[in-house]
């Protein structure tokens, strides 16, 4: 009996008990492993004795996944050599080698977890990071060639925290700049181009080159924030607005005190539409922060092959100050405009060829703020990071949330502890 039990899967003798479901393999890796079709070797690189049990138990929930997946665990005293053909340096207990066929990636130990200090830093709340990790890693060396995200500059935009460009590197996808005052086109390379927060207008070559990258398959994401003071983005706003998003005047604020947070009603808390983009957050029950947006408003009678759905939206209650920065009072004045309000949304367009072209509006730069994201525990990177996913590679794309480790105590009287 006890050779068939140790003969079954992980997933048939280990049931996953702990509060946030630690163990639990999401759809997106059970879909990469479901779909293997090259063999992966986990090498877990540890001493004797110096398991980590989290790790160990995700191990073993991965080979159980796939019949493609094999995993061995390799003692560094004891096989030396093998380090040395994959890794340079340091290695680190519990880290792991992915191999398969000619392409292999390290994953240390230190990208495993992931740390959230408080304001004071006098806590800190610890991220078990260790699928996100590993199934990158797969997913790496499984793929011929990376999808390649463009950053477009030239127009004051804001460059991509290192934190957030470190997460869209750690999903497989490259980030290159691109101005496209110095090319004539969009690379054929690109599978997405990023306008992060422009100062100033897009030209009318620059518009159409975009328009033509669009026009033959491409995808672009757009952040911006509320204009300034005879701040102008015509040709921008012309592009997007073929596509059924137009901006709204001012700042958005929430009348329901549900919809923000810290306090003020400029900083946003919205609601997540139902989208393969926003669902693995949905599930999570996480919030995203906004400070500071525009609202957009999503035509109702998109033009034929274009339909166009919000991601995240305001609440009835909220309102657009069309006083923006000048603002004096958070109270709704007369000439306001009412919402509900748009503060992310898609546009999507069948191509003659088959092909589908993507335009992804964000109302606010703040998505990609350090700070904000770590107020919500990483959501907003979460988020960005299933936009760039969902159009530089498709579904298969979405990120993958850390899971919260927490201790939870168990307070038994003193007479029932007696009695156990």
């Amino acid at each position: 009996a006890n050779l068939l039990v140790t003969a079954l899967p992980a997933t048939l003798t280990q049931v996953d008990t702990t509060a946030g479901s630690m163990y639990t393999l999401s759809q997106e890796t059970e879909d990469i492993l479901g779909g293997l079709e090259e063999d992966i070797t986990l090498y877990w690189v540890v001493q004797s004795g110096q398991e980590d049990e989290t790790l160990g138990t995700l191990l073993d929930r991965y080979a159980a996944g796939s019949d493609r997946v094999t995993l061995e665990k390799v003692d560094p005293d004891v096989s030396p050599e093998l380090l040395q053909e994959y890794v340079s340096g340091t290695v680190y207990n519990n880290s792991l080698i992915v191999v398969s066929g000619d392409r292999d990636t390290y994953v240390s130990y230190d990208d495993l977890y992931e740390y959230t200090y408080s304001d004071d830093y006098t806590s800190y709340n610890t991220s078990f990071s260790g699928e996100s990790a590993l199934t990158s890693a797969i997913d790496y060396v499984t793929r011929e060639d990376l999808p390649k995200l463009y950053t477009l500059t030239g127009h004051g935009e804001a460059d991509l925290t290192s934190t957030f460009q470190s997460a869209v590197e750690g999903q497989n996808v490259e980030v290159e700049s691109l101005s496209l005052l110095t090319q004539e086109s969009v690379p054929e390379d690109a599978d997405c181009l990023l306008l992060n927060g422009p100062e100033s207008d897009l030209s009318q070559e620059e518009a159409e080159a975009i328009q033509a990258y669009l026009d033959q398959g491409g995808d672009l994401i757009v952040l911006t924030d509320p204009a300034q003071e005879g701040q102008k983005r015509p040709n921008l706003e012309a592009l997007l607005a073929d596509y059924g998003m137009t901006a709204n005047d001012g700042i958005v604020l929430e009348g329901d005190s549900g919809h923000y947070a810290l306090g003020a009603p400029f900083y946003l808390l919205p609601d997540l539409d139902s989208h393969a983009i926003t669902e693995p957050l949905i599930d999570g029950g996480y919030y995203i922060l906004l400070s500071l947006a525009q609202g957009i408003t999503v035509t109702d009678s998109p033009r034929e092959g274009l339909t166009v759905e919000s991601l995240l939206t305001t609440s009835d209650q909220a309102y657009s100050k069309l006083a923006g920065y000048s603002m004096e009072t958070y109270s709704k004045e007369e000439g306001d405009l009412a919402g509900p309000f748009s503060l992310a949304a898609l546009a999507t367009e069948k191509q003659e060829d088959g092909t589908e072209s993507h335009v992804l509006w964000i109302g606010s730069t703040s998505l990609v703020d350090d700070q904000y994201n770590q107020q919500v525990s990483g959501a907003n990177e979460d988020f960005f990071l299933n936009c760039v996913g969902w159009t530089c590679q498709g579904e298969e794309g979405v990120s993958i949330h850390a899971k919260e480790i927490t201790t939870q105590y168990l307070t038994v009287p003193a007479s029932t502890a007696s009695l156990l």
